[in-house]
């Protein structure tokens, strides 16, 4: 019988919930991880809920085993970037997660830890950064290219040859038209459309 890897999923909150709805749709055994549990600093993050799934340990202390596999849950791009990279600099491995609905075209390149929600639709010739993050809904057009740690939110539309920097955050149903950039550490709010370089 395959040894399976200890899967944790790295923060507890709203977004961190979802993934673990999204790794659900995944086969776990073919991959060959299983879900151990929540990491997070808070241990009552989950009070309330009726998740099956608990918090086992804190994510500042947590000591990486050759055992262990993580998968980021934090969207928020500063806090992602803190408790996430601290892991990374004890030796964490974060898998990449893409969901069965969606959908990628040829020469699509993601880097490690890069999760994609469902009905994400990358079209041709675009490259994600390492910890990129692209929830549902949202779409990238040919020659996008998303910086490490960014978080693109649901509904958003990336149209051809468009950049983000590094640690970009954009907000739900945010657009960017063709070929404009967004620097790095930028926010772009909610239902905002991109007409010029950020």
């Amino acid at each position: 019988m395959m040894n399976l890897q200890k899967l944790y999923i790295v923060g507890a909150g709203g977004f961190g919930r979802e993934v673990l709805c999204w790794l659900r749709d995944l086969d776990a055994a073919e991959h060959g991880w299983k879900i151990e549990g929540f990491l997070d600093d808070n241990p009552h993050a989950l009070d309330g809920l009726d998740v099956d799934v608990r918090v086992v340990g804190a994510a500042s202390d947590f000591e990486p085993s050759s055992d262990d596999c993580f998968v980021c849950g934090i969207g928020a791009v500063a806090a992602k970037r803190q408790v996430c990279g601290a892991l990374l600099a004890r030796g964490a491995r974060f898998l990449t997660v893409i969901h069965p609905t969606a959908v990628l075209g040829e020469r699509v390149r993601l880097g490690d830890g890069v999760v994609l929600c469902p009905n994400v639709t990358l079209t041709c010739d675009i490259e994600l950064g390492a910890m990129a993050m692209i929830n549902c809904h949202s779409s990238a057009g040919h020659d996008v290219r998303v910086g490490a740690w960014s978080t693109v939110s649901a509904h958003c539309d990336l149209t051809g040859f468009t950049e983000l920097g590094e640690a970009v955050f954009l907000g739900s149903g945010a657009r960017v038209i063709p070929g404009k950039r967004v620097g790095a550490s930028a926010v772009v709010g909610a239902g905002a459309v991109v007409i010029r370089d950020v």
